[in-house]
């Protein structure tokens, strides 16, 4: 009987766990594209929580800097697991590539990243 309750306890803690990740953005005021905005403008360019607040009052969205701090500290995590889902894997060894190219006439600077076998990785 005990080892039952165990498991069952167990089970609602994992559904929790799942459900959570599923309806993490339900009973929020603002959409999902907002809130995800919010957070990449955060994470991505080193701004202070502040100057988000301003961006996002520009695009029209009025929402405080301790909301958008809340957000970052709950979401990044999970934005952070999708992310090393999606990240291609590099090998051990790469090398950059340089080259002009001449494009319609002009001389173009082009970066390529290679790994071990040859394969490109960026171009730009």
């Amino acid at each position: 009987m005990g080892s039952v309750a165990l498991i069952m306890s167990k089970l609602e803690k994992n559904t929790f766990r799942i459900s959570n990740r599923l309806f993490m953005f339900k009973h929020h005021r603002y959409p999902k594209a907002i809130i995800l905005q919010a957070v990449y403008f955060k994470l991505r360019f080193t701004l202070s929580y502040r100057d988000v607040e301003e961006l996002l009052e520009i695009r029209g969205v009025k929402v405080d800097h301790s909301t958008i701090q809340r957000w970052v500290f709950k979401f990044s995590p999970e934005i952070e697991r999708n992310m090393h889902k999606r990240k291609y894997q590099v090998g051990n060894s790469w090398r950059m590539d340089e080259t002009y190219v001449k494009v319609a006439g002009k001389d173009r600077y082009l970066y390529r990243a290679v790994d071990k076998e040859g394969t490109p990785l960026i171009f730009f």
